[in-house]
């Protein structure tokens, strides 16, 4: 199983795509797709709180940092 090691944000902060612990990078949408599957561990797809456009979102499972704001950049 991978893990969310890292993270890639646009200029109004919103994360766009995530590195996995093998090192593959990957996008917001392939990371649903593949926590869906399974394939990605430690982090959950909730409901979105505020009206942001998209009606799910991917929260880190770690109970201080479910927003990724500590993880670091990929590049």
């Amino acid at each position: 199983m991978e893990e969310i090691v890292a993270v890639d944000r646009n200029y109004k902060g919103e994360i766009i795509s995530f590195q996995t612990s093998t090192g593959r990078v990957i996008s917001y949408q392939k990371a649903m797709d593949e926590i869906i599957e399974g394939r990605i561990t430690g982090v959950e797809i909730v409901e979105a709180h505020d009206d942001d456009d998209k009606p799910l979102i991917i929260n880190s499972n770690h109970p201080d940092d479910e927003s990724f704001v500590n993880y670091p950049p990929i590049f």
